[in-house]
């Protein structure tokens, strides 16, 4: 299978560039006449560059906004505000034509490989469908011998083509969704927590399977995920998401091994340690109160009503995630620092 991206591009360049992209849903009242009372702030000014070749982590608590997210990105959702582009394609003002072209190159790996596949269509047309609205990507008589190839690809019998998705199991069929969303050759893949729904060990093939195909293919990746060690895994770069912003972005060793956002570093603390010696030293972080609404967050910082760093400027001023002196990677907290002794 070809790699979608040409020899001549650098591994590095910015291919997706998200600037303040922000997703409110309204709140109404009324039945005949709807009133708008509020909004439910989902996705509040969230800016990141993908670069190509690059894993990009997006973890959170859920709720906070990271599948609004991704769907905002595949234009399944209008964005309030804010602006996307892709190879310097502007995602969110592309309409018709333009836009089927520009969704040829980012494509989606869904959540639950149960109910993302169709149970009445063979494995072959499901991998094929992406061809009946692209046909200019495969010819049709071509098109049976691309779904083997791409059944080949992802570790599975090309043979099983006219099987149905009750016959594999989870897995296999995390891995006709992955072979699905290759088949235009994209340069940009989303993945909504591809193996949140799957056994551990099977975690593990369907992560490796996914770098290995990220080697071959030059793929990127957008990982979304709330298991903080498959995030660790499988990412270049991690962005921490708290009620519709980012908090923190930085590589796998600032965010794990130098985390500056006391969010961050609460999450980090509650995450599971399989050495008992060092459960039993770790100085954990209880984050007190529940989670704020996103229709109603806070002033200033969003996470400033469960933050023991919480001062008066917290409430006022909304910290930007940008670098600053005693932070070593963008931290959007105005006391950004070290968490000491780790």
């Amino acid at each position: 299978m070809t790699a979608p991206a040409s020899p001549t591009t650098v591994r590095g360049e910015t291919l997706l560039d998200v600037n303040h992209v922000v997703k409110h849903f309204p709140i109404t009242q009324g039945v005949l006449f709807q009133k708008r009372t509020g909004a439910v702030k989902a996705v509040d000014g969230v800016s990141f560059q993908l670069r190509r070749g690059e894993t990009l982590g997006i973890v959170g608590e859920s709720g906070c906004g990271k599948s609004t997210l991704a769907r905002l990105l595949m234009r399944l959702e209008k964005p309030t505000a804010g602006r996307a582009t892709l190879a310097g394609q502007d995602l969110f003002a592309a309409s018709g034509g333009e836009l089927r072209r520009i969704r040829r190159n980012m494509q989606m790996v869904m959540q639950d490989p149960y109910t993302s596949l169709n149970p009445r269509m063979t494995v072959g047309d499901i991998i094929g469908e992406p061809f009946e609205i692209h046909p200019e990507a495969a010819p049709k008589g071509s098109r049976q011998r691309r779904v083997q190839e791409l059944l080949d690809v992802v570790g599975l019998n090309p043979e099983h083509i006219n099987r149905y998705p009750h016959q594999f199991s989870g897995g296999q069929r995390q891995r006709i969704g992955i072979a699905r969303a290759l088949a235009l050759r994209p340069e940009v893949i989303v993945c909504d927590e591809p193996v949140s729904a799957l056994d551990v060990s099977i975690q593990a093939q369907v992560i490796n399977l996914l770098e290995e195909l990220q080697d071959e293919l030059g793929l990127s990746y957008i990982f979304i995920a709330h298991d903080l060690s498959v995030v660790r895994h499988i990412s270049d770069r991690i962005a921490v998401m708290y009620l519709g912003r980012i908090v923190e972005i930085g590589t796998e060793d600032e965010i794990y091994d130098r985390a500056t956002h006391p969010y961050t570093q609460a999450l980090l603390s509650a995450a599971p340690v399989p050495d008992p010696d060092a459960r039993e030293h770790r100085n954990i972080i209880r984050l007190t109160g529940d989670v704020p609404s996103p229709a109603d967050p806070p002033s200033g910082c969003h996470f400033r009503t469960r933050c023991w760093k919480a001062q008066e400027i917290c409430a006022t001023q909304d910290p930007q995630a940008v670098l600053r002196a005693a932070d070593p990677h963008p931290s959007a907290c105005h006391f950004a620092e070290l968490r000491p002794g780790g």
